[in-house]
């Protein structure tokens, strides 16, 4: 309580963001406490943190651990680096980083006494991509600070005992290591896929099963108890109604992700018991059998295990027994190819999703600069191409149609900043084009969205243009798939579509 006293409650509206990002597939190195938004932190390396952290051992003395000023200090600096809103207390990233020194102090006093009570927990509702919407808690930032350095000393502790098939919330693992392990099974011939999907997991969470699996492998029953009062934390809905939490785990802090593998790796090992290859990310988990009578079998089979050991529910509408290319698993599906086996496609979903993405971000009635435009489209394309970068050469031949929609979407900006045609024609003219398409281009009586198509337009932003300003999907997917080719012959390869 004496925390969250420190700083007042701010009226400001708070912004719908996500407080955290998932750990799936991040690198391995903790990061180095230095940058333009740490820089009153201290420096320390990783090794630094990695020697600490070995030569801390003694499992019965964890909370030292938690509360040391390295754990910390490295804690702190990946929430900032998370950056996320606030909470319900008001308090901003910032204004914890500023006041660190202040804090840290204290902190491990309340701590160390076991005085630490979790602020209240903020619930927001996002859109999911299908339809409906989900439920995040997003904690104070003091509270994902303390989350962030309980994860850091017993996600070491926890992680060797998840299974091979788990890939969700794990370093070095991520969705890419879960479909390469899925298209080997494939290609191993259990072609039939039992895709469970668990309904409302997060939120379903039973804290008595979870406390008893934390308490077998964590000695110190002072962790234990924060654990316990972060699981109990009220939660604020948006209308301002508190509400008492007797199940589930706070989506949207650091420690969320780590207690529910902690929670579904009893259901990993009950399907290594059985005999089954299977690849789970999160409450996601794909089953791969023989054939769809085995298939049935083993979904009725780990429904009545899920509901009667880990009183969860299956979400009946998203789970079935179904072929390969019927799952859509990740944003991935698979398709199959007679000479090369089985491949991975983009699914048709997050394809959905990219057009419409990029749509949004290339409005004809953009009121910025257009460097700004693409600065947000390369971060974004960039980002996109690296969770896609597993997929096969053939099932990226349709991006090239989406990258050449997003030029004209560019052309058609560039177009209509100029508002007037003498405007418009100087601006050709100076980007390269000859005077005679750009006259053409300029005083056409038709629409903006006809004048991008013009020759003027394509001489003034041809594809050599957008090779130095804008990023394209197939251009990211090579990057991470092709051996680098001499300059000159790049263009041919990346952006002759």
């Amino acid at each position: 309580k004496g925390i969250m006293k420190m700083r007042t409650m701010k009226s400001e509206q708070l912004l719908m963001v996500f407080a955290d990002s998932p750990q799936g597939g991040q690198s391995e190195e903790t990061p180095v406490l230095t940058g333009e938004e740490s820089t009153r932190l201290h420096k320390t390396s990783d090794k630094e943190f990695k020697d600490f952290m070995a030569a801390t051992a003694d499992q019965g003395q964890l909370m030292e651990r938690i509360t040391s000023e390295i754990n910390l200090q490295v804690a702190l600096t990946k929430v900032v680096q998370n950056k996320g809103a606030p909470g319900v207390d008001g308090q901003s990233v910032k204004d914890v980083e500023q006041d660190h020194e202040t804090l840290v102090p204290q902190l491990r006093r309340e701590l160390l006494a076991g005085t630490y009570q979790p602020g209240d927990v903020r619930r927001v509702w996002l859109p999911k991509p299908g339809g409906g919407q989900r439920g995040l808690g997003i904690p104070n930032v003091i509270d994902r600070w303390v989350q962030q350095a309980v994860l850091q000393v017993l996600e070491p502790i926890f992680d060797p005992t998840f299974h091979d098939g788990s890939h969700g919330f794990r370093r070095g693992r991520g969705a890419q290591t879960a479909i390469a392990q899925a298209r080997t099974h494939l290609q191993e011939g259990l072609t039939t896929i039992v895709d469970i999907d668990l309904a409302k997991f997060f939120d379903r969470v039973n804290h008595q099963r979870l406390m008893g699996k934390l308490a077998e492998k964590i000695p110190d029953k002072r962790v234990l108890v924060l654990i316990g009062r972060m699981l109990r934390a009220r939660v604020v809905m948006p209308d301002g109604t508190s509400v008492a939490t007797d199940e589930g785990t706070p989506q949207g802090g650091p420690l969320s992700p780590l207690l529910s593998n902690v929670v579904l790796n009893e259901l990993d090992w009950e399907l290594e018991w059985r005999g089954l290859r299977f690849v789970r990310y999160a409450d996601d988990c794909n089953i791969f059998v023989a054939s769809p009578r085995a298939g049935l079998r083993v979904m009725e089979r780990i429904s009545q295990f899920l509901e009667r050991r880990l009183r969860l529910t299956i979400n009946t509408e998203k789970s079935a027994v179904r072929k390969p290319h019927q799952v859509h698993f990740l944003g991935f599906r698979f398709s199959r190819n007679r000479e090369k086996g089985w491949l991975v496609y983009l699914s048709h979903k997050a394809k959905d999703r990219i057009k419409d993405r990029l749509k949004e971000m290339t409005p004809r009635t953009w009121g910025q600069s257009l460097e700004t435009c693409l600065k947000g489209i390369n971060t974004y394309i960039q980002g996109w191409g690296a969770y896609f970068r597993i997929c096969d050469e053939e099932g990226t031949r349709s991006w090239k149609a989406i990258d050449a929609h997003v030029r004209r979407r560019i052309r058609a900006i560039a177009i209509r900043q100029q508002k007037r045609p003498r405007f418009l024609f100087r601006h050709l003219v100076r980007n390269g084009a000859s005077q005679g398409p750009a006259a053409k281009t300029a005083w056409s009586s038709r629409g903006f969205w006809h004048k991008s198509a013009r020759f003027g337009t394509h001489e003034a932003y041809g594809l050599g243009w957008f090779k130095d300003h804008l990023k394209s999907l197939i251009g990211e997917w090579a990057k991470h798939n092709l051996p680098a080719f001499p300059a000159a012959s790049e263009p041919q390869l990346i952006f002759a579509f």
